[in-house]
This record gives structure tokens, C-alpha cells and sequence, in this order.
């Protein structure tokens, strides 16, 4: 995914999405996302929102229809070309996925180590992030001994730690107070300004609101444009 195919980073047409034993979770979705755009997804909870993002990163299969990231068909990537994909896209999950038995370092860590990344350049890119995300001191806290807030601060942290040209995040800011909130939207414009595509699904209407990037809305599993954004 190092070399661009098309302008266009997510492309999903009439994807639909099905759990056992007959749940609806997403019906005839069609959306396409541009290279570096900043997408705002909304919706009440179980409208779909975390079912999406779990399809762009292959987390989870349509039912069916077609989704696309950077011009792959991702239904039928396999092993190493999966891992590669993988490897481009940060994911910040809602239920964070910690490893709660190690530190806050190791987390962030090991998404650059599995990219081979030299461990000065790791080492120096968790300290800058720890700073950005005011978590400098608990740079040597195990994960399971954070407040929901740090937890959450801690998941997106790992999950912009590679530089990935998407980043999917579910509910960023739900556990935080107005300033760490705005040290995380900044992190996100700042990894955004830089070229990655990044799609926030959100209940937080006061991080998208003044803005003037795109916001959509998923209505019981359909998708709604409510505003364009302005390049």
C-alpha cells in the first residue's frame, strides 16, 4: 500500500452487513473517501458505526457487496498481502485492546516493532507521543493500572505510532476531559495535515461541529451525507 493506485482510499458500494442468527447491521452502504480526507462518522449506538470500521480493516467480511482500500478488493487479500494492508492502517479501537500486563511504552512499541522499525527511532517516537498526549509519566505504567481516560489516550497513541496512510477511530474522545480531548484532535488533524486519511466514528458532537470536514450519519444501517467538506 506504499504505492498509490487511485485517488481514492476507501471505496465501499452497496456493502451490507449481517450477523447470526438475522441482525442487520449495515444495508446497501455506499461511500468513497479520498486520499486525505478527514471523515466524521455519526449515528446513535448500533447504527452501524463500529461494524463499518471493522470492514475496512478486515476485522469483520460484508455480507455482501464490494469494499476497497487503497484499490484492493480487501476480501481477497490473504496472508502476507493481509499483514502488509494491516501494517498501513491504524485502529483505534472503543474497547481499546491493551496489553494490560505491559507498559504503556511496550504498547505503543509494538506496532512499530512489527514493522522492523530500529529501536532508537521507536524509543523516540513513543516519547513524542507520550508528550503530545500528556502521558509522559507513564511512560513505565502498566497498561491495566490506567484510568479509562489514559487507557483510551494510550490506544490511539499505538495506533498513529506507524504513521498509517488510513486510521479508523472509534470514539475518540469518550472518556475525556476538554483539554485531553483537544490534544487528541489535534494529534489526529496534525496526522491528517500530514496525508493519512482518517475516518472518526463519534457520539462527540463538539469535535466535528465547527469544523468543515465531511460528516456522515448512519440511520439504522443506511448511510445519510449531512454536510460536505470544504477543501
Amino acid at each position: 500500500m506504499t504505492e498509490y493506485k487511485t485517488e481514492t482510499m476507501i471505496e465501499m458500494i452497496k456493502v451490507s452487513k449481517t450477523y447470526h442468527p438475522n441482525v442487520r447491521a449495515l444495508t446497501d452502504v455506499s461511500v468513497s473517501i479520498g486520499k486525505g480526507e478527514m471523515v466524521f462518522l455519526t449515528g446513535v449506538s448500533g447504527a452501524g458505526k463500529t461494524t463499518l470500521l471493522k470492514l475496512l480493516c478486515k476485522m469483520e467480511s460484508a455480507t455482501k457487496g464490494l469494499v476497497e482500500v487503497d484499490g484492493y478488493d480487501i476480501r481477497k487479500l490473504r496472508g502476507k498481502n493481509l499483514a502488509k494492508m494491516r501494517q498501513a492502517i491504524g485502529v483505534a479501537y472503543q474497547d481499546f485492546k491493551l496489553l494490560t500486563d505491559h507498559t504503556v511504552a511496550e504498547n505503543i512499541a509494538i506496532a512499530m516493532e512489527v514493522s522492523y522499525r530500529k529501536q532508537h527511532i521507536i524509543r523516540k517516537r513513543v516519547r513524542t507521543l507520550l508528550e503530545e498526549l500528556d502521558l509522559t509519566d507513564k511512560h513505565n505504567t502498566v497498561a491495566g493500572e490506567l484510568s479509562r481516560g489514559e487507557q483510551q489516550r494510550v490506544t490511539l497513541a499505538r495506533a498513529v505510532a506507524n504513521s498509517p496512510v488510513l486510521l479508523l477511530v472509534d470514539e475518540p474522545t469518550g472518556n475525556l476531559d476538554s483539554n485531553s480531548t483537544v490534544r487528541v484532535m489535534n494529534l489526529l488533524t496534525n496526522l491528517n495535515q500530514s496525508g493519512a486519511t482518517v475516518v472518526i466514528a463519534t457520539h462527540d458532537h463538539t469535535i466535528y461541529r465547527d469544523g468543515n470536514k465531511r460528516l456522515l450519519e448512519l440511520r439504522n444501517g443506511q448511510m445519510h451525507q449531512v454536510r460536505n467538506g470544504v477543501s
